[in-house]
């Protein structure tokens, strides 16, 4: 078979390779995906309150719909702190998700506290530090 533009087609034959190999350089410089592999253990257990076991209660709805304002004003505090989950169930409210520090996780504690009062938070929050910093 004769080709009318050999130099033409083997252009598109090393482009389409040197694609190929840019794919294959890029998949292996990606990280790891996360694995929630032990975080969603846990939360499978049928006394683990979920986002979804939320009650829809008025009083409950307002009271997470307050700590979620209240971690979001707070620019101190990290996108992990303000993306901690906030479950309120008859009053009593649990947070869980990562934060970056011991000082982070007080204070998403503290701000829940406030507004739900001493003694109906539940803390399961973790710590995540900084890939930079470990």
């Amino acid at each position: 078979m004769v080709y009318k533009r050999p130099a033409l087609m083997c252009v598109t034959i090393l482009a389409t390779l040197g694609l190929g190999g840019a794919r294959a350089l890029a998949r292996e410089a990606q990280p790891p995906a996360a694995d929630n592999t032990k975080a969603n253990a846990r939360d499978n257990g049928k006394s683990e309150p979920t986002a979804d076991q939320a009650k829809n209660d008025r009083s409950d709805r307002e009271m997470m719909q307050k700590i979620r304002r209240a971690l979001i004003a707070d620019k101190t505090l990290s996108s992990y702190a303000h993306n901690v989950k906030v479950i309120a169930q008859d009053g009593k409210v649990t947070l869980k998700g990562p934060v970056r520090s011991e000082d982070e996780k007080r204070a998403v504690e503290q701000k829940a506290a406030d507004l739900a009062g001493p003694g109906n938070v539940t803390n399961e929050i973790t710590i995540k530090p900084d890939r930079k910093t470990s």
